[in-house]
């Protein structure tokens, strides 16, 4: 689906991939960008930036995202593209962690994905055409060690985002799953941890797959195109694969 002349939406919009999003919305000639974040300031200037215009929403509120696309709707008449792409990292731990992080991280990775599919899916089947992106993660893929609310909740983000294209692809709705390792943002300090092992890219470098991925009409972007070579290693052997996790995981927890 090529953007130019469209109306796009950007949920985290105020910095890291969100921002490399709008941003590259801008060069691809949308009409309209709609830079959404719990942030409204910092929203503001990357909208000032690209031309486009700043909404606060904090998407782990349904209200909030159905306020979001009313206001672009009656701003710009439609949502052609739906960047749902914001995220928290949270903080180390396991299962010891406390419920209300837990809960925010399905939120915010799980149900604000189906909202957000909610408030503009069928306008885009009724018109035949649109744009919906689910911003997962490779741990969503490949789980990881650091964070369990993390990586499980990213399990879920791709499901729905695999629900998503089953369901809508074949009506018009180009879905796709952004699963990509470390990314240089706010929420990625020194090397990245165990998802900085092939590398950090920059949110620029983001972008560009996600643009390239619409274009060619697939599901899901790899930025690091290292995580389909894992992804098929865990597809084949299960139990190996949980081995060498096991491992990573060991290490992690020596500080090693």
């Amino acid at each position: 689906m090529e953007l130019k002349g469209k109306v796009a939406i950007v949920t985290g919009g105020a910095s890291g991939i969100g921002e490399g999003l709008a941003v590259r919305l801008a060069a691809e000639g949308a009409r309209g960008i709609v830079v959404a974040d719990v942030d409204l300031e910092r929203a503001q200037g990357v909208a000032a930036a690209v031309g486009g215009v700043a909404m606060r929403c904090d998407v782990s509120r349904e209200a909030d995202i159905q306020a979001l696309v009313a206001a672009t709707c009656e701003r710009f008449g439609q949502v052609d593209a739906y960047f749902s792409n914001a995220g928290i990292l949270g903080r180390p731990g396991g299962i010891d962690l406390e419920d209300p992080l837990w809960d925010k991280m399905w939120q915010i990775h799980g149900m604000a994905h189906v909202w957000a599919a909610r408030a503009v899916v069928p306008a885009m089947v009724a018109r035949g055409e649109g744009a919906f992106l689910v911003t997962a993660s490779a741990a969503g893929l490949l789980n990881i060690v650091e964070s369990a609310p993390y990586g499980v909740t990213k399990h879920a983000a791709v499901a729905i985002a695999e629900w998503l294209r089953i369901a809508y692809g074949r009506q018009g709705v180009r879905v796709a799953c952004l699963c990509p390792q470390s990314v240089r943002t706010g929420m990625v300090t020194g090397d990245g941890g165990s998802a900085g092992q092939d590398g950090i890219l920059m949110p620029a470098q983001v972008a560009e797959a996600v643009i390239a991925t619409f274009r060619e009409e697939k599901f899901l972007v790899l930025p690091h195109p290292e995580v389909l070579d894992y992804f098929r290693v865990k597809g084949q052997d299960y139990d190996r694969w949980i081995g060498g996790m096991q491992k990573l995981y060991t290490r992690h927890m020596q500080g090693g």
